[in-house]
């Protein structure tokens, strides 16, 4: 690997005697590493989920968070397509650490930069109960993808955004947490994404380090005063790290509570990564003299609970009103009932991708269930049929391929196909064939 002659001068600067060591290490291959979802497949890695014996190297900084030997397929696994792991990068699951210890009681987070969903998905794993979780990504074609990771991860206290930071500004005091994995320089991506060294240049670094601060400024009002900054980057240079850290204490009225921590390859198993936490005084900034920004704005359309589409296994599966249910586009949500304030007032702020857990819609006489009623981990069991299936069944059913011979005694009417006991999405059985429910956009092509 060639490195830019800048960014060496720069990195033996921040390094000193130990360049030799981490030149070395941009030589090796990177690290592998999974993160087990806790409310599907538990706290241990079983053997049958294809990804190696249950002696696999432990990640020291991260609950149920394993080193693999090598890079399976993991296209070709449905476990990772029923959401039962995530596969990130090891050293950016440090965020555990600082969240368990500065955050103790439900809360309302902010994962502001979120795409492709690698810390949403641990922080849903690992927030206290009943927080809630709002994953943004600002990126359209991004957004889809981060989606998609959060609909299969299958916690409904979430909601993904697709919204400039300047937006969530105008949201005045309303989270406790706020993370900003901001878009940086990518330094710690070199040894992982080799592409990312021809887009390095001081010129870049510097751009990086003031949109940074853009984003943090126009964002800073949605935190409360006294609330948690969790700001990363995956870059090692002063300028989109310390300095911009002084700056948030300077120019945002912060302190830093939780001390930087860089994390290089040849001390750590994992990519470069930086992260640190700071406190926003308590005294109010200059923005959040505005009213607070808890209502509608006038004339706004508001979502309404409907409970009326609700099939009846679902009613009687949730009678005991944890849900609140709102039509949404001919499609029925259900929302956890205590974030039912914050989800109104969120939908008539922001442009709101998905929430809680989609059940489906009415289609004439039927109703089809969505696919992220499958993938919640809050899906009554035996409300639909459910049928097991091998491997090879489960891959032509995730290439949405047209499935034959269902079981004799089956019912017609929609068919939970199952991988291992996990769900994996419906199909609608007609009687000579199993009609592939799968989202199209979702479709491995692997063959």
């Amino acid at each position: 690997m060639k490195l830019p002659e800048a960014f060496i001068s720069r990195t033996k600067a921040l390094l000193g005697d130990e360049w030799a060591d981490f030149e070395q290490a941009l030589q090796e291959e990177s690290p592998v590493s999974i993160r087990l979802n806790p409310s599907k497949i538990g706290h241990s890695l079983p053997c049958h989920c294809g990804l190696g014996p249950q002696s696999l190297e432990k990640i020291p900084w991260a609950s149920d968070a394993y080193y693999l030997p090598h890079r399976p397929s993991f296209t070709l696994d449905p476990l990772f397509h029923a959401g039962c792991y995530y596969v990130q990068e090891a050293s950016s699951m440090y965020l555990e650490q600082i969240v368990k210890k500065w955050i103790s009681c439900p809360s309302k987070v902010l994962d502001l930069c979120a795409a492709p969903g690698g810390k949403s998905t641990q922080l849903s794993s690992i927030l206290p109960k009943k927080s809630l979780l709002v994953s943004n990504e600002i990126i359209q074609s991004r957004v889809h993808i981060l989606s998609e990771n959060l609909i299969k991860w299958g916690n409904p206290h979430t909601i993904v955004t697709n919204n400039d930071p300047s937006v969530f500004g105008r949201i005045n005091n309303f989270f406790d947490v706020i993370l900003a994995d901001v878009p940086c320089s990518g330094e710690g991506m070199f040894r992982k994404d080799p592409n990312s060294i021809g887009e390095w240049s001081p010129a870049n670094v510097r751009l990086c380090a003031e949109r940074q601060k853009r984003i943090l400024a126009n964002s800073w009002p949605a935190l409360k005063p006294g609330g948690l900054l969790i700001y990363s980057t995956c870059t090692y240079n002063y300028e989109e790290n310390e300095e911009n850290l002084e700056w948030i204490c300077r120019e945002l009225s912060a302190e830093i509570v939780e001390e930087p921590r860089r994390f290089l390859p040849h001390k750590t198993k994992g990519e470069g990564f930086f992260i640190s936490g700071l406190k926003k005084s308590n005294n109010r900034f200059p923005s959040d003299n505005l009213s607070p920004g808890y209502f509608p704005q006038k004339g706004a359309a508001i979502s309404k609970p409907c409970k009326s589409l609700l099939p009846f296994s679902l009613d009687k599966a949730w009678e005991k009103e944890e849900f609140t249910f709102f039509s949404e586009n001919n499609t029925l949500l259900a929302i956890p009932s205590i974030h039912q304030r914050d989800y109104i007032l969120l939908k008539n702020k922001l442009k709101i991708m998905f929430a809680g857990i989609a059940l489906g819609k009415s289609k004439g006489k039927d109703w089809i269930p969505a696919h992220a009623l499958a993938m919640s981990c809050r899906l009554p069991s035996s409300v639909f049929p459910e049928w097991e299936v091998d491997k090879d069944t489960a891959l032509k059913y995730l290439r949405k391929e047209t499935l034959q011979n269902l079981p004799a005694d089956f019912p017609h009417g929609h068919i939970l196909v199952m991988y291992q006991k996990y769900p994996l999405g419906f199909i609608k059985n007609t009687g000579n064939r199993g009609n592939n429910l799968y989202p199209q956009e979702w479709r491995i092509r692997m063959k």
